[in-house]
Formats: C-alpha cells, structure tokens, sequence
C-alpha cells in the first residue's frame, strides 16, 4: 500500500481555484471566471512500502496538474452522445475506453486539461469533467484505501487551499472486476459552497477522474442526477 499523505518529495502543483471545478468527492468544486468555449455537438436523440516515497504517490499527486485545471481546455477524443436514460445522454469514448451519463442540457466545453467537460449552461457549479493521465499503477487500490486517497485528493488536487473542504464520504466498488473509488464532498469558498462526487479509477495504463457537482443550494435537487454520472462512468479495455 502507497502511503498518500505526507511525503518531502511529493511535488504537486495546485491550480488556481481548482475547487471551483467539477470534483469528484460528493462535496466538490468548480471553477469560475473561466471562459468557455461552448461547442455545438450536443445531440438530443506495483507498490512501495508506507515509510517510502515510491513513485505512485508521486503520481497521484501530479495527477493535480491536470485534474485540478478542468477550467481551461479540453482534449478531443473519438466519442458520440446517444439517447440512455431518460433525462440523461451518454457520452462513450472509444479511443481512451470511457462511457458515463450525463444530464440531458448541459452543453459541451473546452476545458485545457481534461478530457471531456459538460456543465449547465445556467448554474456554473453544475458540471462533470472527465481527466485522465498516465500511470503505471494496475489498480486504484495500489496508491491505498478509498479514505486516504480521498484525503490526499481533495487536499491537494480537487479543492484550493483557500477553501475549507469535509470529506463526508469514500467508497470502493467492483465491476467487472474493475476497482472504483467514490468521493463525496464540500468545498466551501468565500461566495459559494460546492457539493461535488468522484470516481476514480485506473485500466490502459490511465489513472482516470469523473467529477461532478452543484452549488450545495441545489444539491437536494440534484444529487440523484449527479449520484447517477459518477454511478455509470465505466472504463473499458482499449
């Protein structure tokens, strides 16, 4: 198991209000003050000791440098959006092996940095971005258990250090025999406090990071919506 909390050697790279961002622990962030570039496709129908600073915690914590930064550009990749549940589209991508859901409305942006980005186009907290990086971990519960990871991640990736966050909860699943873990948690900022959910998970040699979220004032609105995106984002060989 790969300690996750602290390590002198651990250099990671906050973004500017990363919490402002669609994150993955049920309390979340999002980002504001961000320009978007709105475009028009949406379619209605190996492990080191605890004591040691082995590379996977190093990786986990780099994975700030681009999860964090959902607010400024997103990469292209082969997907297509098809009709699912009702309410929701999915979005599947081919090329790095993800499918989810999300709510039928929300708009896609271009976020530097992550992968896949749709939010509301009328409430800015309500979003779900999707960020992979490379890793050569084989499995989530190779960088430690679901709270300790969920920690170090809303620590150092998905809040900023202005913000005062609360983990309400971590959670581990299988399917297909496939590791997730599921964040839920607050991150509270001078103007506004987020309510946020992640999923994280690691296959084709990619550490990826679904996140979404709403302002906390809407979240007993929204949380079913938001349960359901971080519930059906699966990964697949590729």
């Amino acid at each position: 198991m790969v300690s996750l909390s602290t390590s002198p050697s651990i250099h990671l790279t906050r973004l500017p209000n990363a919490s402002t961002q669609v994150g993955v622990y049920r309390n979340g962030q999002c980002r504001r003050n961000t320009s978007f570039g709105v475009r028009s496709e949406h379619l209605p129908s190996t492990s080191t000791s605890p004591c040691q600073d082995g590379p996977g915690r190093r990786q986990l914590i780099a994975i700030g440098a681009t999860v964090a930064p959902w607010l400024f550009l997103s990469q292209q990749s082969s997907t297509f959006a098809a009709e699912s549940k009702k309410g929701f589209l999915s979005v599947t991508d081919k090329k790095d092996g993800y499918t989810f859901l999300y709510p039928f409305g929300w708009q896609e942006v271009v976020v530097e940095g992550q992968d896949k980005v749709f939010k509301d186009v009328i409430e800015p907290l309500e979003s779900v971005s999707v960020n992979l990086i490379p890793t050569v971990k084989q499995d989530i519960r190779d960088f430690g258990p679901p709270q300790e990871v969920a920690e170090t991640l809303i620590k150092r990736v998905l809040a900023s250090s202005s913000q005062k966050t609360k983990l309400i909860e971590a959670t581990e699943h299988d399917v297909d025999g496939k590791a997730y873990y599921t964040i839920e948690f607050i991150a509270q900022a001078p103007t506004y406090t987020r309510h946020a959910l992640s999923t994280v998970c690691i296959g084709n040699g990619k550490f990826y990071t679904v996140t979404t979220g709403s302002n906390e004032r809407r979240w007993d609105k929204m949380k079913d919506r938001l349960k359901t995106v971080v519930e059906s984002f699966q990964i697949f060989n590729v």
